[in-house]
């Protein structure tokens, strides 16, 4: 009789145990799946407003300078920006700012803004100085 109570104490703790393993597990998985999902993901395309766009023209007209374009390239939507041009990351304070911007690289190619997906190094919005 008491070997038959140990045991199934035994199985009892083992069975809680594994319980709250699996309660933490879902929770960590949970908490992942909230932390990406808060973090916008670069896309291909991007809709800024007037205001969105002058904001980030002033801020990053005053952080770089105006880089040439090499021969061929057009700074367009869905073009993609040649390895001689400089891509830099969005600045946080901007980021802050317009949020949309979060997640893009950014260059600065003559006299133009242009937002860029870092992932395939495509355009994604092209701001004139007259944002």
């Amino acid at each position: 009789m008491k070997l038959r109570l140990t045991a199934v104490a035994t199985a009892a703790l083992l069975a809680s145990g594994m319980g709250m393993a699996s309660a933490a597990s879902t929770q960590a998985t949970s908490n992942m799946s909230t932390s990406s999902a808060m973090q916008p993901m670069a896309k291909d395309s991007l809709s800024l407003s007037r205001s969105q766009q002058r904001t980030a023209w002033n801020d990053i007209r005053k952080l770089d300078t105006s880089q040439a374009a090499p021969a061929g390239f057009t700074t367009s939507v869905g073009t993609t920006v040649p390895n001689e041009i400089a891509l830099k990351s969005v600045p946080s304070n901007l980021a802050s700012r317009v949020s949309a911007l979060k997640p893009y690289d950014y260059a600065l190619v003559q006299g133009r803004l242009l937002i860029v997906n870092p992932g395939d190094k495509k355009v994604v919005e092209v701001i004139h100085r007259r944002a």
